[in-house]
């Protein structure tokens, strides 16, 4: 049976300030119509979800690809994963260095590898032997960004508390992600983070890791997920909504639950996309705002703000 398509993106939760709202909406628009283009010509929900976040990488705005955060020691290390949401493969990259769009390494290693992970310099291999250009790290690092970690470092050595995951708008968290149903009624999902600033080098977060900052199976929900990811991982909360939706409950009832079971766990922040395989969908976030999008036969909607307090949950 042929669906009505659907994509979903986020472009990171966060306090993002007013000077950058327009950025946030503008590449999370573009990026929608990237993705749309090829599931109006019945693509796939993989090479949509892939395209989507390429785009995104490749817009400054955002913590992904160039422009990412840097490390402790002044370096972009980049993350990603892509699920097949008809198959269960999964492609996923972390610490990269020299890979312009993680997100495509990522899928390289779903479909030309037996495996699931690369890191490091393994991952860069074996991109590269599939036919990936390595750059110098430098391509992916912004004047920018040095100078936001060298205002956190000065903070910190000054012995102000930790910021981070704090929502200050010189803390942001622009994770990227995007979920999508194709016509053929298959689900997918991809994340991409250039993880937090003044992170120590080697740290992974959640974005790439299945099942916490991204999953996808068509038998239940395709979801990604954007913000604090030591508290994410810790409750493998990508997973956690997708079960809820296998169990019965509605993508729009699921995430905000997953959002306030978040909070009251571990006391985390952050947002989610969720995406159903009859194309209901559910978008929420407990900062205080979350760039997002979705484009659907009737055209694209894209915001800033679309944040439901209920502290409604499930255990």
């Amino acid at each position: 049976m042929t669906r009505s398509p659907i994509l979903l993106i986020h472009g990171g939760a966060w306090d993002i300030p007013a000077d950058l709202l327009d950025a946030h909406e503008q590449g999370v628009f573009d990026a929608l119509q990237e993705g749309w283009r090829l599931l109006e010509h019945d693509g796939s929900a993989l090479d949509a979800v892939e395209t989507a976040v390429t785009a995104l990488e490749n817009d400054p705005a955002f913590d992904a690809g160039r422009g990412s955060f840097l490390t402790r020691d002044g370096r972009v290390q980049l993350d990603a994963l892509i699920m097949d949401g008809a198959t269960l493969r999964a492609g996923g990259v972390a610490c990269v260095e020299r890979i312009r769009n993680p997100i495509q390494a990522a899928r390289l290693v779903l479909d030309k590898s037996p495996h699931v992970y690369f890191v490091g310099p393994g991952a860069e291999e074996f991109a590269q032997s599939q036919g990936m250009t390595l750059i110098d790290n430098s391509e992916l690092v912004l004047d920018r960004e040095r100078r936001r970690l060298a205002e956190a470092q000065a903070r910190e050595q000054a012995g102000a508390p930790d910021r981070t995951f704090s929502g200050h708008p010189e803390d942001s968290h622009d994770t990227v992600g995007a979920v999508a149903l194709d016509s053929q009624g298959r689900l997918a999902a991809a994340t991409s983070t250039g993880g937090t600033l003044n992170k120590d080098p080697g740290r992974v977060g959640d974005s790439s890791l299945i099942g916490c900052g991204c999953y996808a199976d068509n038998a239940s929900a395709a979801v990604s997920l954007t913000g604090w990811g030591e508290p994410i991982m810790k409750l493998v909360l990508g997973k956690w909504a997708t079960d809820r939706v296998l169990a019965g409950r509605s993508p729009e009832q699921v995430a905000p639950e997953a959002m306030a079971y978040l909070l009251r766990r571990t006391g985390g922040h952050g947002g989610i996309i969720l995406l159903a395989p009859d194309g209901r969908y559910g978008l929420a976030h407990n900062t205080p705002r979350m760039a997002w999008g979705v484009h659907t036969a009737d055209g694209p909607r894209v915001g800033t703000i679309l944040r439901d307090d209920s502290e409604t949950e499930e255990e």
